[in-house]
């Protein structure tokens, strides 16, 4: 799995430390960084789900 975040499209809504806190954080401005890769299926389930819920669509999730 390969996880890309354009941080300059990011308006820090959070939905995606909500959907996969172990995979995702925000910086000090609310800017999205990748934590880890997913571990396991459920964390990559969650990865998914964060990259289609993301508002501003900063969030890439590829299978690679």
């Amino acid at each position: 799995m390969r996880i890309r975040v354009d941080t300059d499209r990011c308006v820090g809504a959070g939905q995606c430390v909500l959907s996969a806190p172990d995979v995702f954080d925000q910086d000090d401005l609310g800017i999205v960084m990748v934590l880890a890769e997913p571990a396991d299926e459920p964390a990559r389930e969650a990865a998914r789900q964060a990259g289609v819920i993301c508002p501003s669509q900063a969030i890439t999730v590829g299978e690679s």
